[in-house]
Parts: structure tokens; sequence; C-alpha cells
């Protein structure tokens, strides 16, 4: 167990491996993301849950191939086209025996809605808490977070009425994640989550890049960078006071923007050798 400088005590250390993509990872090439999820899938066997995605025609072809040549023996598809789909025996059957479990993009509402508090979302757990690898891409490494974006502006100053919010998976504690980062301009949108919130760290991840989280501790990988928002030594800010279409002012926030190599303590809050 550790404590961060909140004094929250998290149940951290110990558990499984998480791989947090912040989407379009590179699927030729040298695939340095897919690269790093391959070397944890122990048995060759990934489950690829595709649940995010209103149409997921074509995600699991093109991840088999993707995976084929690097050590992935089997991928195969967990797909809940309704609620009532996660509670079928035959669906939890797809986990049976996996060690590793990739959630992809699309709509992370559709994640928790259609998963959360089934037997699926309790196997996804009980494979990170025996020290399985789960990851997500997108809307699946939104989902990762106890909290989980779901609306808000992009390239756009932080209106006060703008973010919407919604539980996520549980999997990282006391973070709120967001994905497409640079190539969406969503600072103001993140800077707004954690106003609301400062004891939530905001972990913006860019496109073909990835945090590796490995109990407190997360290093990138990836050709982009990851932005923290700290707003746990803010000063001011008009979140509680202003009209909800008023832009956000807040002051002393932090911010570290880390790329590839560099490795962040989740206890601290603070940049620590790779």
């Amino acid at each position: 167990m550790v404590k961060n400088k909140a004094g929250l005590v998290e149940g951290i250390e110990g558990r499984g491996r998480l791989i947090i993509i912040g989407g379009h990872e590179e699927h030729e090439g040298e695939r340095l993301i897919l690269r790093e999820v391959a070397r944890h899938v122990k048995n060759g066997r990934l489950v690829l849950a595709t649940i995010a995605s209103h149409e997921p025609e074509g995600y699991l072809e093109r991840y088999r191939a993707s995976f084929a040549d690097l050590g992935v023996n089997e991928v195969v598809e967990l797909y809940v086209e309704d609620r009532h789909e996660a509670m079928l025996p035959e669906k939890l059957e797809a986990l049976e025996g996996v060690h590793a479990v990739f959630f992809s993009g699309g709509d992370q509402l559709r994640i928790t809605s259609q998963i959360g508090d089934t037997p699926i979302y309790e196997r996804i757990h009980a494979i990170f808490e025996a020290g399985g690898l789960i990851a997500g891409t997108s809307a699946g490494a939104s989902a990762m977070a106890d909290t989980m974006l779901v609306r808000g502006q992009s390239a756009a100053s932080f209106r006060i009425g703008d973010a919407r919010m919604a539980p996520g998976l549980g999997l990282l504690p006391n973070v709120i994640i967001d994905q497409h980062f640079a190539e969406r301009g969503r600072i103001g949108r993140l800077i707004g989550a954690v106003s609301q919130n400062p004891r939530v760290l905001g972990i913006g991840i860019d496109e073909d890049t990835a945090i590796v989280v490995e109990g407190h501790r997360f290093r990138v990988i990836g050709s982009g960078a990851v932005y923290l928002v700290d707003a746990s030594e803010v000063t001011h800010s008009n979140i509680a006071e202003a009209e909800t279409d008023a832009a956000l002012s807040i002051y002393d926030l932090t911010l570290h923007v880390l790329s590839a190599g560099d490795a962040f303590d989740l206890v601290t809050r603070r940049p620590a050798p790779a």
C-alpha cells in the first residue's frame, strides 16, 4: 500500500500492468506500442474487447494481422451488443484462462454502460489483480480511470458548464485520462476536468503514444508526448462561482510534459528517472 501527497491510501502495488494508449497506434513498421503489448501477453492469447464500438467490424482482422508476427498466436474478440449480453455465460467464457485484455476505440461510455458491474467487469478486475495485462486505446484508454471524460469541447478554452464526466472501470485510481490529446487540442478540457476535483491528476496522451503503468509509476513509449495536469496546488479557480458559459480561471496549476523514455511517479506526482 502507498500513500499519495494528498494523504490518500492507494492499493496500487502488487497488481497487474496497464498499457494506456492515446489512439492511432502504429500498425505497420516498428509498432513499438503493439510490440510492448505483445511482450506482456502470456500463453500467446489476447482478448480484443471491441465493446466501445457501435460497428466493430474490421477491428479483429486488423489487430490479428498486426500481432501475427509479434508472438501473439491467438486474438479473440469480445463484443457486447447490449448490456444483457454481458450476463451470458458464453461471453464470460472468452475470458477464461486469459491474462491479457485489449480495449479498442469508439465511445468510452459504451464500455462502462455495457459491462459495468457485470461478470465481465469482475473478471477483468480479477485478471488485473492477478498480475495480468489490461490495455486500451482511445476510448479504451479513457475507460481505465475511475472517472472518464465523455464530452467536452476540443481546441477551445474551457467553459464552466462544458465537461461531462462518468465513472470509468476504476483500474487506475485518482486520475482522469484524455486521448488524441495534442492532435485534437484537448488541453482546455483536461484542465477543466481537474479543476472540478483537484485530487484527480489529469493525464493527456498523444496519438501513437502510451504510458506503461506498473505499480505507482509509469513510463512513456511512442512518438508523441504525455501531459500531466496537477491541480493539487491551485490557489484559486472560478469553477464553483462562474456562470456555465464563462471561461475558466485557475491559478498555480502545474503542468509536466513527458516524451518517450520519461517516467512519472503517481504517488509524488513528479517526473522520475526512467
